[in-house]
């Protein structure tokens, strides 16, 4: 039986698919689940529309991001930490400092999952962090942490 899948299906199909399945796995798990919809001319228009909006929707957000990305890309934020001995700092910079300090310099909101962040940063100076947006877009941005003595 040909159907279109609906849903991911783990291990046989990704949603708005086409593909030929035995007519009980079909009748019995996926069309009462509505995993996936019998293949007839009605169902492959609502298909094509749904992946058509999909590409759409994929645009515009590869656009923002690139726009994003030109707003980011070699922009330097300054930090601001307390400092003791060797200077070395009282804690860490973590993603969720530069988050902020990203917000209120340059009024950018980016989700922390996104910056590349391998250790908190621990030291005085510049460091170059790279935030990856998408999966191709990755731009860098300084962030210069001065001391303030405590």
């Amino acid at each position: 039986m040909k159907v279109v899948f609906l849903q991911d299906v783990p291990n046989v199909a990704r949603a708005g698919e086409m593909k030929e399945v035995a007519d009980g796995y079909a009748r019995n798990f996926l069309l009462p689940r509505k995993l996936a919809a019998q293949a007839d001319p009605k169902m492959m228009n609502a298909i094509e529309a749904q992946v058509r909006a999909r590409a759409r929707q994929a645009a515009q957000n590869e656009a923002e991001m690139m726009e994003l990305a030109g707003q980011l890309d070699g922009k330097e934020i300054v930090i601001t930490a307390r400092v003791g001995a060797n200077e070395r700092l009282y804690g860490s910079i973590t993603t969720g400092d530069i988050i902020a300090e990203l917000e209120k310099a340059l009024g950018v909101t980016v989700d922390k999952r996104k910056i590349e962040l391998e250790n908190p940063i621990r030291e005085l100076g510049s460091h170059e962090i790279p935030i990856r947006l998408t999966k191709d877009i990755v731009p860098n941005i300084t962030v210069t942490v001065t001391g303030e003595e405590s």
